[in-house]
Protein backbone atom coordinates (compact mmCIF):
# COMPACT_ATOMS: atom_id res chain seq x y z
CA UNK A 1 0.00 0.00 0.00
CA UNK A 2 1.58 3.64 -1.24
CA UNK A 3 1.69 5.89 1.78
CA UNK A 4 -0.36 9.28 1.85
CA UNK A 5 2.40 11.29 3.01
CA UNK A 6 1.78 14.74 4.44
CA UNK A 7 4.93 15.56 5.03
CA UNK A 8 8.13 15.28 3.54
CA UNK A 9 11.81 14.80 5.12
CA UNK A 10 12.79 18.05 4.04
CA UNK A 11 9.54 19.46 5.42
CA UNK A 12 10.05 18.25 8.35
CA UNK A 13 13.26 19.08 8.57
CA UNK A 14 12.07 23.23 7.93
CA UNK A 15 9.56 22.81 10.98
CA UNK A 16 11.96 21.74 13.15
CA UNK A 17 13.85 24.44 12.61
CA UNK A 18 11.42 26.58 12.67
CA UNK A 19 10.22 25.22 15.87
CA UNK A 20 13.70 25.78 17.36
CA UNK A 21 13.68 28.96 16.62
CA UNK A 22 10.41 29.39 18.33
CA UNK A 23 12.09 28.09 21.56
CA UNK A 24 14.42 30.23 21.61
CA UNK A 25 12.20 33.66 21.06
CA UNK A 26 10.24 32.12 24.32
CA UNK A 27 13.23 31.47 26.51
CA UNK A 28 15.28 34.12 25.36
CA UNK A 29 16.20 34.29 28.65
CA UNK A 30 17.07 31.32 29.87
CA UNK A 31 20.87 29.46 30.07
CA UNK A 32 19.88 26.01 29.62
CA UNK A 33 16.42 23.78 28.94
CA UNK A 34 14.96 20.92 29.44
CA UNK A 35 14.16 18.46 25.89
CA UNK A 36 11.88 15.45 26.95
CA UNK A 37 10.81 13.32 24.31
CA UNK A 38 8.19 10.46 24.31
CA UNK A 39 9.96 7.42 23.50
CA UNK A 40 10.46 6.37 20.57
CA UNK A 41 9.82 9.37 18.25
CA UNK A 42 9.60 12.04 20.44
CA UNK A 43 13.23 11.34 21.89
CA UNK A 44 14.42 11.67 17.57
CA UNK A 45 12.21 14.93 17.65
CA UNK A 46 14.19 15.90 20.47
CA UNK A 47 17.49 14.98 19.29
CA UNK A 48 17.02 17.10 16.34
CA UNK A 49 15.77 20.24 18.14
CA UNK A 50 18.82 20.09 20.40
CA UNK A 51 21.12 19.59 17.52
CA UNK A 52 19.25 22.49 15.71
CA UNK A 53 19.39 24.47 19.13
CA UNK A 54 23.17 23.72 18.69
CA UNK A 55 23.82 25.17 15.62
CA UNK A 56 22.00 28.53 16.36
CA UNK A 57 22.41 29.55 19.78
CA UNK A 58 24.27 29.24 23.22
CA UNK A 59 21.46 27.56 24.99
CA UNK A 60 22.50 24.46 26.78
CA UNK A 61 19.78 21.74 26.70
CA UNK A 62 19.66 18.49 28.85
CA UNK A 63 18.31 15.74 26.54
CA UNK A 64 15.48 13.32 28.95
CA UNK A 65 13.72 10.33 27.53
CA UNK A 66 9.99 9.90 28.89
CA UNK A 67 8.38 6.19 28.67
CA UNK A 68 5.13 5.47 29.10
CA UNK A 69 2.39 2.93 27.13
CA UNK A 70 0.34 5.63 25.26
CA UNK A 71 -2.99 3.35 25.74
CA UNK A 72 -2.72 3.46 29.49
CA UNK A 73 -0.05 5.79 30.52
CA UNK A 74 -0.26 4.57 34.37
CA UNK A 75 3.83 4.39 34.88
CA UNK A 76 5.71 7.21 33.39
CA UNK A 77 9.40 7.23 33.52
CA UNK A 78 12.42 9.42 32.93
CA UNK A 79 15.80 7.86 31.83
CA UNK A 80 17.19 9.85 34.53
CA UNK A 81 17.10 11.63 37.51
CA UNK A 82 18.22 15.44 36.84
CA UNK A 83 17.32 18.61 38.66
CA UNK A 84 14.11 20.20 37.11
CA UNK A 85 12.98 22.52 39.94
CA UNK A 86 12.93 26.35 38.48
CA UNK A 87 14.09 25.07 34.53
CA UNK A 88 12.57 25.43 31.35
CA UNK A 89 10.89 21.74 30.30
CA UNK A 90 10.07 21.42 26.55
CA UNK A 91 8.09 18.14 26.25
CA UNK A 92 7.99 16.96 22.87
CA UNK A 93 6.04 13.66 20.97
CA UNK A 94 5.53 12.77 17.29
CA UNK A 95 2.16 13.27 17.01
CA UNK A 96 -0.80 14.71 19.23
CA UNK A 97 -4.06 13.29 18.64
CA UNK A 98 -5.96 13.95 21.78
CA UNK A 99 -3.63 15.46 24.29
CA UNK A 100 -3.38 12.28 26.14
CA UNK A 101 -0.28 10.90 26.03
CA UNK A 102 1.24 14.65 26.64
CA UNK A 103 -0.84 15.12 29.60
CA UNK A 104 -0.03 11.29 31.54
CA UNK A 105 3.93 12.37 30.53
CA UNK A 106 3.73 15.68 32.58
CA UNK A 107 3.39 13.52 35.86
CA UNK A 108 7.22 12.96 36.70
CA UNK A 109 8.09 17.16 35.98
CA UNK A 110 5.24 18.27 38.20
CA UNK A 111 6.46 17.03 41.53
CA UNK A 112 9.60 19.15 40.66
CA UNK A 113 8.34 22.31 40.32
CA UNK A 114 9.75 23.13 36.87
CA UNK A 115 9.75 26.98 36.21
CA UNK A 116 7.20 26.73 32.98
CA UNK A 117 6.47 23.41 31.00
CA UNK A 118 6.23 23.78 26.96
CA UNK A 119 4.68 21.08 24.48
CA UNK A 120 6.10 20.67 21.36
CA UNK A 121 4.72 18.10 18.30
CA UNK A 122 6.13 17.71 14.83
CA UNK A 123 2.02 16.88 14.02
CA UNK A 124 -1.46 17.97 15.36
CA UNK A 125 -4.50 16.80 15.65
CA UNK A 126 -7.19 18.51 16.15
CA UNK A 127 -9.37 16.31 18.44
CA UNK A 128 -8.58 16.89 22.32
CA UNK A 129 -10.05 15.33 25.18
CA UNK A 130 -7.80 16.59 27.01
CA UNK A 131 -6.68 19.98 28.22
CA UNK A 132 -3.74 20.10 26.62
CA UNK A 133 -2.49 22.14 23.47
CA UNK A 134 0.73 21.65 22.07
CA UNK A 135 2.51 25.31 21.98
CA UNK A 136 4.73 24.37 19.24
CA UNK A 137 3.39 22.92 16.41
CA UNK A 138 5.24 21.80 12.91
CA UNK A 139 1.95 20.97 11.18
CA UNK A 140 -1.39 21.55 12.03
CA UNK A 141 -3.77 18.80 10.52
CA UNK A 142 -7.77 18.33 10.09
CA UNK A 143 -8.56 14.67 10.23
CA UNK A 144 -11.22 12.50 10.83
CA UNK A 145 -11.64 10.55 14.01
CA UNK A 146 -10.82 7.05 12.03
CA UNK A 147 -7.85 8.35 9.95
CA UNK A 148 -4.38 8.18 12.06
CA UNK A 149 -0.97 9.90 11.47
CA UNK A 150 1.99 8.24 11.54
CA UNK A 151 5.77 9.95 11.66
CA UNK A 152 8.56 7.33 10.08
CA UNK A 153 11.89 7.59 11.50
CA UNK A 154 15.08 5.90 10.59
CA UNK A 155 18.03 6.04 13.06
CA UNK A 156 18.09 9.85 14.17
CA UNK A 157 16.47 11.19 11.20
CA UNK A 158 12.84 11.77 10.57
CA UNK A 159 11.62 10.45 6.74
CA UNK A 160 7.78 12.54 6.85
CA UNK A 161 5.09 11.60 8.27
CA UNK A 162 1.83 9.84 6.36
CA UNK A 163 -1.96 10.08 6.97
CA UNK A 164 -3.83 6.61 6.73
Amino acid sequence: MDKNYILSPETAARKLKRMAYEILENNFAEKEIILAGIRVNGTVIARNIQSILKEISTLSTELLTVSLDKIKPETVILDKQIPLGNKVVVLIDDVSNSGKTLLYALKPFLDEHPKKIQTLVLVERSHNTFPVKPDYVGLSVATTLQEHIFVDVEGDRIKGAWLE
